[in-house]
């Protein structure tokens, strides 16, 4: 019975780790990639790479900036993510995710994954 209690603990916590959010500083001077080009090369893990999903941004700071969606070096949507504020984005297969700062100051930001259909 101990070991079962211990497995599902176990699962539950890699489970957790899975979706848990990812916070990022952002220096005024860059963009990052979040995800879109592989392992090595991506800040984040999608847990629900190979299928449409959504990507949720929140801005943890009082700077704006902005999510860069791009597929095959075209880019496919600006959205701004105002200080203290949350987006939800649909990110489809292939696609590309890049925060972008709108300003020399530093930026926080929270990135996070929900399967559709949640």
């Amino acid at each position: 019975m101990r070991r079962l209690f211990l497995v599902i603990v176990a699962v539950y916590c890699c489970q957790y780790q899975m979706q848990a959010q990812t916070v990022f500083e952002l220096d005024g001077n860059q963009s990052m990639l979040m995800i879109g080009k592989g392992p090595g090369q991506d800040a984040t893990i999608n847990p629900f790479q190979g299928e449409d999903c959504f990507a949720v941004i929140e801005n943890l700071g009082d700077e704006l900036f902005s999510v860069r969606i791009q597929q095959e070096g075209e880019i496919v949507a600006i959205v701004p993510v105002q200080p203290q504020q949350t987006e939800k984005i649909k990110l489809l297969v292939g696609q590309e995710l890049y925060l972008d700062p709108e300003t020399k100051n530093k930026a926080r930001a929270s990135v996070d994954y929900e399967k559709i259909g949640n």
